[in-house]
């Protein structure tokens, strides 16, 4: 089963489209898990600190949700102790049944792009350590298509999928993002499609996704009336400001064709609460059970 139909039977499963984002900042941390900023300690044990908070977010929202997608940079800070917590969650995500989306945004020229669609959904051939493994990642198409065809090109080998970065939530994403006639944005999401024909699903989606920011509601409808077999994936809901009513626009009938992320809202949703670090697992919960039934009351009312 490609990752399309995988995401698509996930989400009716779970009757939500909710996606949670691990971006485990440092500075924002509960106590308990302190030892990761402390900059006496040695950087493996502080690294091993910030994979043990993930880890517990993971348990918090297995079951609850079909996905979630760990931001690399994060980890990368502690080097190699990093990445081996980063492979840690990732497997630990996969081992509860939630699909995995890497967030590494990568875009290189073909040689390196082949290298980094292999590493993170192929592995080096080794059957025992596909633990690892991302069903999908983000992936940043500026170098053209040559960054893009070796992902394609290991998608159908091993039925995994990539986001397209197509308008991003961030207030700088115009930058360069609106320029021409069309956008980049818009010639982006017609290469999107090109590239998902051959990588359709049963459930009628792509493998090929698109990263479409929900802090721009109206470029969300046009984007999805552009890419109308692309799964997208929309951040921007929560701490970034986009509420439930900002992502109506990317859905289709029955709450299927989207995904969307909330990170900092739910992991630290304690700070935001003013409740008591030790309470962070509870305030989590509590965040994450108002985003199901924000966004689940704004998907299924699409048509």
């Amino acid at each position: 089963m490609n990752f399309a139909d995988r995401l698509h039977a996930a989400t009716k499963e779970l009757g939500n489209a909710c996606l949670i984002g691990i971006d485990p900042h440092l500075d924002m941390l509960p106590e308990q898990y302190a030892a990761a900023r402390n900059v006496e300690l040695p950087r493996h044990v502080r690294a091993a600190a910030m994979g043990d908070f993930c880890v517990e977010l993971v348990d918090l929202v297995a079951g609850r949700v079909p996905v979630v997608k760990p931001q690399s940079a994060f980890f990368e800070v502690f080097g190699a102790d990093g990445h081996i917590q980063w492979e840690r969650v990732v497997s630990h995500a996969k081992s509860a049944g939630l699909l995995v989306v890497g967030d590494v945004k990568r875009g290189d020229i073909a040689s390196t792009a082949a290298a980094y669609a292999r590493g993170l959904l192929a592995g080096c051939g080794a059957a025992h350590e596909d633990a690892h493994l991302c069903d999908a990642v983000t992936v940043n198409a500026f170098l053209g298509e040559e960054s893009i065809t070796p992902f394609l090109n290991v998608c159908r080998e091993t039925n995994t999928g990539i986001y397209v970065l197509v308008r991003t939530s961030n207030p700088g994403s115009a930058d360069f993002q609106l320029c021409g006639d069309p956008t980049l944005s818009e010639r982006i999401a017609d290469a999107v499609n090109r590239w998902g024909k051959d990588l359709m699903g049963e459930s009628g989606y792509s493998s090929v996704g698109a990263v479409v920011g929900a802090t721009h509601p109206e470029a969300l409808a046009a984007m999805r009336e552009r890419m109308p077999h692309t799964p997208l994936l929309l951040p921007g809901y929560g701490a970034q400001g986009a509420g439930a009513e900002d992502i109506a626009a990317g859905f289709h009938k029955g709450g299927f064709g989207a995904i969307v992320n909330s990170s900092r809202g739910i992991s630290f949703a304690y700070k935001k609460a003013g409740r008591p670090c030790s309470e962070w697992r509870e305030a989590a919960v509590d965040a994450l059970d108002s985003m199901i039934q924000e966004i689940g009351a704004v998907a299924h009312a699409a048509v």
